[in-house]
């Protein structure tokens, strides 16, 4: 774990995730800290101007709605919890938008549950809005939709949702802004001679040891969670920096290769990880047989999978769902996310991209299986 270490490589990120926890955006439960926010979103302003990509996951709805709702403590009745979170999200977005808008940004909302990013044909939707909004030059601010949320579908914790949309939408850079320095070797509250953890890889097996699970009266998670999220991200291939969001201009100095806070770097470069993760992380649901020249292109020349390589398809699979491509001889070749039902790649079969529109009666991605998406086995 070491200590002199450079960031240029985090400086360099060009999409980047900032999540920032309750306690920082309602200073410790006092109501929405408008100042505050209006720093960050300024930080992040300047980030946009340098052309890079952000996406904000902001937590404090539920602290948000707490105070205007009168509540001293957090809920613990699930129906309480979605009623701050309705009023909390109204006030939260509008101090967002109030700020943005001072600097010619404009901002969406999007609200998910762990279910969205389950259910493989609404992960798509939702990545697909997010890099389309990112392309059009808005800020997107993600939260979890704790109105309609259960137990059973939480994300739990920001900081899972924060890493979870650094995997949607591939990431280079998490920054995690919460109440303190960053990732220490023991629990600073209880030790005088902690010592403040500047480096280290995000699968070190001793970080959950050394990481407080205590998360505060506002907030859901603590820096247990947040090394979690780490590792969650860098399946994906980003890198997470942990950080304190009391500190000034804590962003922009992040994004200058200061050495604030902890680095959690990922063991592998993101396309690796990727790769790695559509491989071994996902059940299949179908079968494609490709022909000879769809396998030389795709073994030799890294391209997507097109209709016009695949000769039968087979399962019970929709948009989005893994699908394993073999040979003729029943040889696996590759395993990947598809575009498309096994109804509509049936129809498909054969088919140059150009009669997509025709065949299908809508515009739909050119490809079965995007090469980003794929990996061959």
């Amino acid at each position: 774990m070491s200590q002199n270490i450079s960031r240029e490589k985090v400086a360099q990120a060009q999409r980047i995730v900032v999540k920032i926890g309750s306690a920082l955006l309602t200073n410790d439960g006092q109501g929405l800290d408008v100042e505050r926010i209006g720093e960050w979103v300024e930080q992040i302003a300047q980030l946009r101007a340098m052309g890079k990509e952000v996406v904000l996951v902001s937590s404090g709805s539920i602290a948000a709605g707490m105070k205007r709702l009168g509540f001293t403590k957090r809920p613990t009745q699930v129906n309480e919890l979605q009623a701050s979170a309705a009023v909390g999200q109204m006030e939260l977005v509008g101090v967002y938008e109030s700020h943005f808008v001072k600097h010619d940004l404009h901002t969406a909302q999007i609200l998910l549950t762990h279910d969205d990013l389950s259910n493989r044909r609404r992960y798509l939707n939702a990545r697909s809005a997010l890099r389309t909004l990112l392309s059009l030059g808005a800020v997107p601010i993600v939260n979890e939709n704790d109105t309609v949320v259960t137990d059973e579908i939480r994300f739990g914790d920001n900081d899972t949702l924060g890493a979870l949309v650094a995997n949607l939408v591939e990431a280079d850079l998490l920054i995690i802004l919460t109440d303190q320095q960053g990732l220490f070797d023991k629990n600073p509250r209880d030790h005088a001679d902690a010592t403040l953890i500047s480096h280290a890889l995000a699968s070190d097996e001793r970080l959950e040891s050394m990481a407080s699970g205590g998360a505060g009266v506002l907030g859901s998670g603590g820096m247990l969670t947040k090394v979690k999220a780490a590792s969650l991200a860098a399946r994906s291939g980003a890198d997470t920096l942990i950080a304190s969001g009391r500190e000034q201009n804590v962003i922009a100095r992040l994004m200058q290769a200061e050495l604030l806070g902890t680095w959690l770097q990922p063991e592998q470069e993101r396309l690796v990880a990727r790769k790695q993760w559509l491989a071994g992380h996902l059940k299949a649901r179908g079968t494609l047989t490709l022909d000879r020249g769809a396998i030389k292109a795709l073994k030799s020349g890294g391209s997507s999978l097109l209709p016009v390589g695949v000769k039968d398809a087979s399962g019970d699979f929709t948009r989005g769902e893994m699908v394993v491509c073999v040979s003729e001889a029943g040889e696996i070749v590759a395993r990947g996310l598809v575009n498309y039902s096994v109804a509509e790649s049936l129809k498909l079969l054969g088919k140059p991209s150009s009669k997509i529109g025709e065949v299908l009666g809508y515009e739909g991605e050119p490809e079965l299986i995007h090469r980003d998406d794929l990996v061959i086995v």
